[in-house]
């Protein structure tokens, strides 16, 4: 039986949802809370979580809590945990932007209880019925300001993620945002906006369905997104996001440019330019194997 028996989640989605069954497969007495009803009914239905508990019951009772909630009020619900928790509970977040969450948090008095995390998974899936057993395992955890964190917290952090079958990195809050800008926002927004252009085009959505492929299917999956996640995030990182985007809408101009001067020479230059992402993809498989 592991040393730190209970597990608070808070926040019933995917991310919260999928750590509450892994953790309890894993032999944790796991409970949650959730701002939505629902969320609470669903995750008990499933199992995912042993009791619901208000967020002040569960601080006080959890030898660990993970905060997996929309990035907008993370900090917020974070100095509210840490107000409430004894002295040996570890708060641990997941969000996807990472620079605002350690600001706000940096001057709480327990700051060193607190881990800043985000773990590399995920799905276009949202709320308890997404959750997945195994959805962080080979998977990357990014801890930020480690130097903050009280030297248990941290150790029990890395190894519960280690539990996850999870490799822990350590990165600085603001790299961390612009680096999540480039390779994961950025390519949301693109679904997002292929999924809008598609739908205002082809109003009629049965002809979508029927001529379209695998590519378009894949290009297009992560529009189906949660709304209510990824806005926040977009919200917390514009900043990057927005030099991200003007870097990307000038390669569409780019390529506008080729298509109007039916210019093959210069489509073909920036494909094969395009198709030197396949070295770098394979290089991160690469390490991800190597260091695992």
């Amino acid at each position: 039986m592991n040393e730190a028996k209970i597990i608070g989640v808070v926040g019933l989605g995917l991310i919260g949802g999928s750590m509450a069954k892994d953790f309890a497969a894993l032999g944790y007495v796991v409970n949650g809370y959730d701002a939505n009803p629902t969320h609470i009914q669903k995750a008990l239905d499933l199992k995912l979580i042993n009791e619901a508990l208000e967020l002040e019951d569960l601080a006080k009772s959890s030898d660990i809590i993970i905060v997996a909630i929309p990035v907008k009020i993370t900090g917020t619900v974070i100095k509210d945990i840490l107000s409430a928790i004894k002295w040996h509970t570890i708060v641990i977040d997941t969000g996807s932007t990472k620079k605002n969450i350690c600001e706000e948090v940096r001057s709480h008095t327990k700051r060193g209880r607190f881990v800043a995390c985000h773990p590399l998974a995920g799905t276009e899936f949202s709320g308890p019925q997404a959750a997945i057993k195994d959805l962080f395992k080979g998977k990357k955890n990014i801890i930020c300001q480690e130097h903050l964190s009280d030297e248990d917290a941290l150790e029990m952090t890395v190894g519960l993620m280690t539990q996850l079958e999870m490799q822990s990195i350590f990165m600085d809050p603001v790299e961390h945002d612009k680096h999540m800008a480039y390779v994961s926002h950025l390519s949301h927004i693109s679904a997002f906006t292929l999924g809008t252009t598609v739908l205002n085009i082809e109003k009629d959505q049965k002809q979508i369905f029927n001529l379209a492929s695998t590519g378009f299917a894949s290009t297009v999956r992560l529009a189906k997104s949660s709304p209510h996640t990824w806005s926040s995030i977009f919200a917390d990182n514009s900043k990057n996001l927005t030099e991200a985007l003007t870097s990307y809408i000038g390669e569409l101009e780019r390529f506008k440019v080729a298509l109007e001067n039916k210019d093959e020479e210069a489509m073909k230059d920036m494909i094969s330019e395009a198709n030197e992402i396949k070295r770098v993809l394979n290089g991160m498989k690469y390490n991800i194997v190597k260091l695992s």
